[in-house]
């Protein structure tokens, strides 16, 4: 995969955990695990990302 089709891949991965995020947020009650795990995959995502940048 090139480096270019990664970053696309990421970006894209980025968004959909974005969707998943406001979703579970806008749940009566929303699971705090779950945000916290979706939170920490989109962390680990944006700092790839950065790296890709470098």
């Amino acid at each position: 995969m090139t480096s270019e089709a990664r970053f696309s891949k990421l970006h894209e991965r980025h968004a959909e955990l974005e969707s998943k995020i406001k979703n579970e947020t806008n749940r009566p009650n929303p699971d705090q695990m779950i945000l916290s795990d979706l939170k920490l995959k989109k962390l680990r995502i944006k700092e790839e990302i950065e790296r890709l940048k470098v």
